[in-house]
């Protein structure tokens, strides 16, 4: 896969790059040769529109999330290791089952995210979360790491001052910028800990986000592949140390997660703009799984941790 990705770059070739958390089942799609059911939309590109007929039921959205206490089992192997010094950022995340009277396309459709893609009929994402950018030689990363309910009398406020939550920020703006430096020179963190407003179908969420940035060599598209792949998965859906957190990730959830937190990518001859795919529902033997999760700590809440993973389960729409 590297080298198909270096390839295409080297020749300047458009496609669609699609890899999964474990990294064993990575897609490409030279644009031309897209595939008509995959559909993807990104700040600068948008795949060809099906023929869509606007839904005009009233939306049907239920989400039925893990049993907290299969959650706090979980939630005690991360911590348990967290006290141990072996992680000090570990993303847990759990399968919530939905059911709706959409389908994977009018989510697809109805969806406003700054990422979204249609992988036939096995998985959906609107993701708002950018995972790297490049842009004439320059790689800007933009990690995110805190959410709290809008509606919270003071969330601005308590979101920016909370201490677990700071704690969490910084640890992942430092494994984001150390990942940068792999191949990049004169990193730096350009904006540190900015609020977005994510608008669902549920409630309006705070979103803590930074800006990292730095200077790509020469020449780097015939290296585009392994640039990528250096930093995969991503830290802001794993955690630090990364390797030794995503073993502890396998133990505590159990299951691989699949293309749910992994990256989509989209090279348009010059430059790449990738998201990390969460906000993701997928087909499972017949039902709709919705996953999401937030970062645990040693000064994690299991109550708290569990809310945000209930908070989450969304769709972007009003």
């Amino acid at each position: 896969m590297i080298q198909q990705i270096n390839s295409l770059a080297e020749n300047h070739t458009p496609f669609l790059l699609i890899v999964d958390f474990e990294m064993k089942n990575p897609r490409i799609f030279p644009i031309a040769r897209l595939p008509r059911d995959i559909l993807v939309k990104t700040p600068s590109y948008q795949s060809p529109e099906d023929q869509y007929t606007s839904f005009s039921k009233p939306v049907e959205f239920n989400a039925e999330p893990v049993d907290f206490n299969e959650y706090a089992k979980a939630f005690q192997i991360v911590t348990d290791n967290a006290l141990a010094g072996k992680t000090y950022l570990t993303n847990l995340t759990f399968p919530s089952t939905i059911t709706t009277n959409l389908t994977l396309r009018d989510i697809y459709h109805l969806s406003q995210a700054k990422y979204k893609l249609l992988y036939k009929n096995d998985f959906v994402i609107f993701s708002p979360e950018t995972f790297v950018r490049i842009r004439q030689g320059n790689i800007y990363s933009f990690p995110m790491k805190g959410t709290i309910d809008a509606a919270i009398p003071g969330a601005r406020d308590l979101l920016l001052n909370d201490e677990k939550e700071m704690a969490e920020h910084v640890t992942i703006v430092d494994l984001v910028r150390n990942d940068l430096s792999i191949h990049a020179v004169n990193v730096t963190v350009e904006k540190f800990r900015y609020i977005d407003t994510l608008v669902t179908n549920r409630k309006k969420l705070l979103q803590v986000s930074s800006v990292i940035s730095g200077k790509l060599p020469e020449g780097y598209h015939s290296k585009l592949g392994e640039i990528i792949f250096s930093m995969l998965p991503a830290g802001s859906i794993s955690g630090a140390p990364k390797q030794e957190t995503l073993r502890i990730i396998r133990e505590s959830e159990g299951a691989p997660r699949g293309y749910y937190t992994g990256i989509m990518g989209y090279f348009d001859g010059e430059d790449f703009d990738s998201a990390v795919m969460i906000r993701f529902i997928e087909q499972q033997n017949g039902r709709m799984i919705y996953r999401s999760g937030g970062g645990i700590t040693f000064m994690s809440d299991p109550e708290k941790e569990y809310q945000e993973l209930i908070d989450k389960i969304y769709v972007p729409f009003a």
